[in-house]
């Protein structure tokens, strides 16, 4: 197949994973610490093998358990960015870029030519004489992505390239990426907790929870209408899962009915989730009376002040993501909420979408 396929299972790290990758595409493995993102890229890159799995690029295997096949790392036609630059400390940027080429078997003067042309591309060509003790955080990773991009890889492997650097010298490297990935023929996996990275540089997500693949789709649809807790808590949207109980109604494990808004039909004790906006839910000290609405007791972790809204985080059903609530500076203060403290967050079944929960398309 044209593109990348990964299907494997590693039980030493709990972590079983399926998904496609389409030529020329930028998928985004999204996740909490710990959901097993960077072990499914090392499986790829060739630096873990999995106790079962088949990973064929462009169709090329890579690695199947089943007939014994695994390429070495420098033999898969990929190309991995970690979270440090990791630089050959005595050369300099110019040489460590030229690494790949020679590598490859290219003459000396056309490895630096290449390497000349990729510091250009990245903004970097006015280090090429400098060794990494010399550049900055954000100048070291500049020089890693020509690197990278030095080995003309058929798969970009990018694990969370922004994390060791500071806020000043993280939205430069995004730029970047996002102009150097965002071609429409260059084929990359990017591993990232972060949303923003997600939408600024990836075509589809990948969600991973626990080892598994939770959710998938294209980034915005994933973002705007997510079927998975970690999913909903970047996005900034609070969700409820459970299974459908009638026609617009879920129930949740702990049996909570939650009515809303349903664009297909969805058949009683099918696996579903409820969706909301922050800014639809009202906050009470005591139960409403009065117009059906879903009404969540919850206790008050957290006030936040955002500009003109306050955000006010809640707990409530125990194995569920917590709920919150943007009201404005004069009701948080009428309230007078405080950690602690028990409340009723109130939202209306209009503003609530509820849909089928599944790992997508």
């Amino acid at each position: 197949m044209s593109g990348l396929h990964v299907d494997i299972e590693i039980p030493e790290r709990d972590v079983v994973a399926t998904f496609d990758v389409a030529a020329g595409e930028v998928t985004a493995i999204l996740g909490p610490n710990g959901a097993g993102k960077s072990t499914v890229l090392a499986a790829v890159a060739g630096l873990h093998h999995p106790q079962r799995g088949l990973i064929e690029l462009n169709s090329r295997v890579l690695t199947d358990t089943r007939r014994g096949v695994v390429l070495a790392p420098h033999r898969r036609g990929t190309a991995l960015l970690a979270q440090e630059a990791l630089l050959f400390p005595h050369l300099s940027a110019a040489a460590n870029v030229a690494f790949a080429p020679r590598s490859a078997g290219r003459s000396r003067r056309d490895s630096a030519e290449s390497a000349r042309h990729w510091l250009d591309a990245v903004d970097a060509g006015d280090l090429a004489d400098r060794k990494p003790s010399q550049l900055s955080g954000g100048q070291a990773q500049r020089v890693a992505v020509a690197r990278a991009l030095a080995a003309e890889p058929e798969l970009l492997l990018l694990d969370e390239p922004m994390s060791a650097l500071d806020v000043a010298s993280a939205p430069a490297l995004r730029s970047l990426l996002r102009r150097v990935l965002r071609t429409g023929d260059r084929t990359a996996v990017l591993v990232t907790h972060d949303a923003l990275d997600a939408l600024a540089l990836a075509d589809t997500v990948v969600v991973m929870d626990g080892g598994r693949v939770v959710e998938r789709g294209d980034v915005r649809t994933v973002l705007t209408r997510p079927r998975s807790a970690f999913a909903a808590r970047i996005a900034g949207i609070n969700l409820r899962s459970g299974t459908m109980a009638g026609d617009g109604v879920l129930r949740s494990p702990v049996g909570v009915d939650i009515a809303g808004q349903t664009e297909t039909d969805l058949p009683a004790g099918s696996a579903a989730v409820a969706v909301f906006e922050p800014r639809a839910v009202s906050v009470f000290l005591d139960p409403p009376h009065g117009s059906p609405r879903n009404a969540f007791a919850v206790t008050i972790a957290e006030i936040e002040n955002r500009g003109d809204v306050v955000r006010v985080r809640a707990e409530d059903e125990a194995g569920q993501p917590g709920l919150s609530a943007d009201i404005t500076a004069s009701a948080a203060a009428e309230l007078d909420l405080v950690p602690g403290s028990a409340a009723t967050f109130v939202v209306k079944a209009t503003e609530t979408l509820i849909y089928a929960q599944g790992a997508g398309s």
